[in-house]
């Protein structure tokens, strides 16, 4: 009988739950893998903090390198968070052959072309399934299943948090900081929730995926980020009725030119649409294959449980990798000459709330703007109100390249009859 010994780098909510795991399925793992596996070493910052899970005092250390240089550990499962100390844990375990696990998308989407150059001059694997949308094994098809197809397109939601804010202020007519306040008070959101509302937790998560779909790895400041923050319920209400539900969307498509458009924003998309039904925490990602076609994915995207199971999953890969050491190191470069498309050039088609002076000329006045930057209007929508002197506007706008429509929504804020901030949101239709 093998055994294998791994050692934990966390024992947080994540790092707690992987090691309840094994310890709750550890004979079915060995019945299915033929290897145990054995946690021999667990480093956390605050031994003396109570836990609902308890770790064997004789197993913690506070020094994580303690993992490094224990000679009976093959495996190590990075659960830390942040990234600056787990990047030099990843430095020094790469230099010690240690095979790697992570859930960390911060630390591969900041640092993914140093630790993948490492890891292949160690040749050492590295496995992170946990790391984008929690429970769905996303990155293994990626890598395995959808390998012979181009990616045409990947749309996601791949932020619980900001998905379960959405849906409450969709099914109650909450505004932000009411949905906020009760997804904190059931654990769906941090006590500091700004990574998941601002759109960059789900922009992590959509670095990795578009650098594994296209071969090369993608900057941070080369993609559009927008977060859910500024959302009210009027604008909720508006997508209603125009057939649209608002969802915090990353979107992924390649051009004809070989560029590679990448953006987290909140979006309106169709009622009809599949990807609009995704509710509360649950985590969706939509991609179409050049032969495979559309093929969906959906389940809990966080959480101890889906993280761990994912976990689980790289840990049967890594035992592999121990008794049959392979040449990948978790990321194949195949696009050396990859491009990220600028932000300003990709076409969208807009929505736009405006409040605005309820007097004649004042539809012209930004007609005339939005004509100027050859922006064309589908449709316009202006309820009547009890005040008199102001109203509500909203416009459909076709497609417009976004730093076009950026710029006309700028020149239409600077008009005496607009009253306020605009709100421009794209709008997807997935084609």
């Amino acid at each position: 009988m093998e055994s294998i010994g791994i050692g934990l780098a966390g024992f947080g909510t994540v790092g707690a739950g992987v090691f309840q795991a094994l310890q709750r399925n550890a004979e079915l793992l060995y019945r299915r893998l033929g290897v145990r596996f054995e946690v021999r070493r667990i480093a956390m910052r605050h031994p003396a903090k109570k836990r609902a899970i308890a770790a064997p005092e004789k197993l913690i250390t506070t020094d994580w390198s303690d993992l490094v240089n224990d000679p009976s550990i093959r495996i190590i499962v990075e659960l830390m968070g942040g990234t600056e100390e787990p990047l030099n844990l990843f430095r020094s375990a790469i230099a010690a052959k240690k095979i790697l696990i992570t859930a960390n998308k911060a630390l591969l989407a900041n640092h993914g072309i140093e630790i993948f150059q490492l890891a292949e001059a160690a040749n050492v694997p590295i496995f992170y399934e946990a790391a984008v949308a929690g429970g769905i094994p996303i990155i293994k098809s990626l890598r395995e299943a959808f390998v012979g197809n181009h990616f045409e397109s990947i749309h996601g939601i791949l932020n619980g948090t900001s998905n379960y804010i959405l849906t409450r202020m969709t099914e109650s007519n909450m505004d932000f900081h009411q949905a906020l306040g009760e997804a904190q008070s059931h654990g769906f959101a941090e006590a500091d929730p700004t990574l998941d509302v601002n759109g960059w937790d789900a922009a992590h998560k959509a670095i990795i995926l578009a650098s594994l779909a296209y071969g090369f790895w993608l900057n941070s400041v080369d993609i559009q980020v927008g977060g859910i923050e500024n959302i009210s319920p009027l604008d909720i209400q508006f997508a209603r009725e125009l057939g649209y539900t608002i969802k915090l969307l990353a979107s992924i498509r390649s051009h004809l030119d070989e560029k590679i458009e990448v953006s987290v924003h909140p979006a309106l998309i169709p009622q009809a649409h599949v990807l609009a039904s995704v509710n509360g925490v649950f985590n969706a990602i939509l991609i179409r294959g050049d032969i495979v076609g559309e093929s969906l994915f959906y389940g809990r995207g966080a959480g101890q449980d889906p993280t761990a199971s994912s976990v689980l999953g790289d840990l049967a890969e890594a035992a592999q990798a121990v008794a049959f050491p392979r040449a990948s190191c978790g990321f194949k470069p195949h696009n050396l000459r990859g491009q990220v498309k600028e932000a300003h050039s990709c076409v969208s088609s807009f929505y736009l709330r405006l409040d605005v002076d309820d007097r004649p000329g004042v539809l012209a006045q930004i007609a005339n703007i939005l004509g100027r930057a050859q922006i064309g209007i589908s449709s316009v929508i202006q309820p009547e109100g009890k005040d008199t002197h102001q109203t509500h506007l909203v416009l459909m706008l076709h497609n417009a390249p976004t730093g076009a429509a950026s710029e006309a929504v700028s020149q239409i804020a600077t008009l005496s009859c607009v009253k306020g901030k605009p709100v421009l949101l794209h709008v997807e239709h997935f084609a």
